[in-house]
């Protein structure tokens, strides 16, 4: 008997895991996790294939970022717009399909350019390999863009509709991805980067093409079985076939109303009344033309109307700081003594702390509700920056406002003097090839005299500041995610993200243009002191919209969010079905 009862517990065991492995939740995440692994290698490696063929300079990579960052900028709400009007598995597949290709493209062209650089540029003067340089970048802007078609549908609309009307299933898989995506953050490029450090930039380029091609094939097949197990994919609201349901109505509406009048859309043919609809017009040429002028004017308006804009702005205002592990904070780690080997273990204590935020968000959603945690998140992130702050002021800080940077723009540009190349941000001194290596030896070494040692009380501070604020910024991150896909209707989901994707950039562009403004470490304080105060105009901005939410309940009470999504939200989903 005891056996019997242990026998049906086994197997009751393994079938519940047999069934989350065959879940649909399960497949979207390893789904994710392939297509995330595939994006951090391609984006790591990319930046390093164009400072190795540009002479170890860091113009290709600026020119691409600059490029990338504009494209989303500009296009974030027509690819909105276009995930919203279409289906989601041809959205889904699509994007899927133009970024893989596009990565396969480009690191095909990598390695001809890699292979056959001599030759290349001893032709046409040189125009062929700038040529190439063009089109690489081309391309790997379409993959971008296309990522970003492909963030927008699964993260931001297939996760709603497999979470249900369950919030907390909601919250939990909104966690598990971020998770995915710190893990993939710093286990591939730690992966592309043994493979570049220990072969050539060459094997580095027909690895991530190999990935590609293996892992698209793989991806294809995983959204198609999610698609398979979730019908109510099947199913998408939109504003184009609410228009068409209805004038069928209208119609029918007219077909049994024998006993009226003809209108000027009904004729008397017989004992029957037929309806007659007008041919739709097809677009002028001009129409044609300024349609996608008038998607990104609509999409900036709808943006605006809703409920969740000043949430939605308060995340956007947290992309304008230098306070992140990205080639400005590494950059000045570098200028501050910091080595290679330090950094890589900062970015690995950075991500465990993105981690340990994802499981705050969770817990604090359960206890607190979803808008209390981010106000409470803003909170930790802020309090954490405080330290950020006091490094500026602190032993071994170059803060010096008295020293221009237009000097020393001036002197380099029309002096002639030599600029000196920086390593690309975040990227481990082992993680390089021996060019890379040296270069970074020795633009450290054309910064700092290895004979003065720098207090590292300052750096210290700012590093601790940093990770410790990862806590709170992935929190509260999770949180305006879940907030716009829990209030915007299904119908503008994609241009809502579009949009919210395209300030993110906008902010992220500025904080660039802030540092080409103050590049030198002696200013580095001050852009410091700026961050913290647009990460604190963010909070604010959230503040209002959750006062506007919940008033002085927002202090006075800790309530947990109901279990389903609020009633007004299924109604609205319910009539867009």
């Amino acid at each position: 008997m005891a056996k019997t009862e242990e026998r049906q517990t086994k197997e009751g065991c393994c079938g519940s895991c047999v069934a989350y492995f065959t879940s649909a939740k399960f497949l979207m995440y390893l789904g994710h996790s392939l297509s995330t692994w595939g994006d951090r290698m391609w984006h790591f490696a990319v930046a390093l294939f164009l400072v190795e063929l540009y002479g170890n300079s860091l113009l290709l990579t600026a020119v691409y970022g600059l490029v990338v960052a504009g494209s989303v900028l500009l296009l974030g709400a027509i690819i909105g717009d276009w995930v919203d009007k279409n289906p989601r598995l041809r959205v889904a597949q699509t994007s899927l399909i133009v970024q893989n290709v596009s990565v396969i493209i480009c690191g095909i062209i990598l390695m001809v350019v890699f292979l056959y650089k001599t030759h290349l540029l001893s032709m046409y003067q040189g125009w062929l390999l700038t040529a190439c340089y063009i089109l690489v970048i081309t391309i790997a802007n379409i993959a971008n863009l296309a990522s970003t078609a492909t963030s927008i549908t699964i993260q931001r609309d297939w996760i709603v509709v497999v979470a249900g009307t369950d919030r907390s299933k909601l919250a939990d898989m909104n966690a598990t991805v971020r998770r995915i995506d710190q893990l993939t953050n710093i286990l591939a490029p730690m992966a592309v980067g043994q493979i570049m450090t220990f072969g050539s930039p060459v094997i580095g380029c027909g690895f991530i093409v190999g990935w590609n091609m293996v892992s698209m094939f793989v991806e294809y097949m995983l959204l198609w079985k999610v698609y398979q197990k979730t019908p109510e994919l099947a199913i998408k609201g939109g504003k184009k076939e609410d228009d068409q349901e209805l004038k069928q109505l209208n119609i029918e509406d007219a077909n049994t109303n024998n006993n009226n009048k003809p209108t000027e859309d009904v004729s008397l043919m017989g004992d029957k009344v037929v309806a007659v609809v007008e041919p739709l017009k097809e677009p002028s040429c001009t129409q044609k033309m300024s349609e996608p002028f008038r998607t990104f004017r609509d999409g900036w308006v709808a943006y605006y109307n809703q409920s969740v804009f000043w949430a939605g702005m308060g995340l956007a205002f947290l992309y304008m700081t230098v306070l992140g592990f990205d080639c400005i904070t590494t950059g000045y780690a570098y200028t501050q003594g910091l080595s290679g080997s330090v950094l890589s273990i900062l970015m690995g204590a950075s991500a465990i702390s993105g981690i340990m935020g994802t499981v705050a968000f969770t817990w604090l959603r359960k206890k607190c509700g979803l808008i209390r945690t981010g106000f409470i998140s803003g909170v930790a992130q802020l309090s954490s920056l405080i330290l950020c702050v006091i490094s500026v002021f602190m032993p071994g800080s170059p803060l010096d406002l008295t020293i221009s940077p237009f000097d020393d723009i001036s002197a380099r540009f029309l002096e002639g003097e030599p600029l000196p190349t920086m390593s690309p941000g975040g990227v481990p001194e082992v993680y390089f090839t021996t060019d890379m290596q040296n270069l970074i030896n020795n633009s450290t070494s054309n910064i700092t005299d290895p004979e003065v040692s720098i207090p590292l009380i300052s750096v210290s501070l700012l590093f601790a500041g940093v990770i410790a604020a990862r806590v709170g910024l992935w929190s509260f991150d999770l949180t305006v995610t879940q907030l716009i896909q829990e209030n915007v209707i299904e119908s503008e989901r994609g241009i809502i993200n579009g949009v919210q994707n395209s300030m993110n950039y906008l902010l992220d562009l500025l904080h660039f243009i802030m540092v080409i403004l103050g590049p030198n470490p002696e200013a580095f304080g001050l852009l410091v002191i700026i961050s913290v105060s647009f990460v604190a105009m963010g909070h604010m901005m959230y503040f209002r919209y959750a006062y506007t939410n919940l008033g002085k309940q927002m202090f006075v009470c800790c309530s947990p969010d109901p279990k389903t999504m609020p009633s007004e939200q299924q109604n609205a989903d319910s009539l867009v079905v």
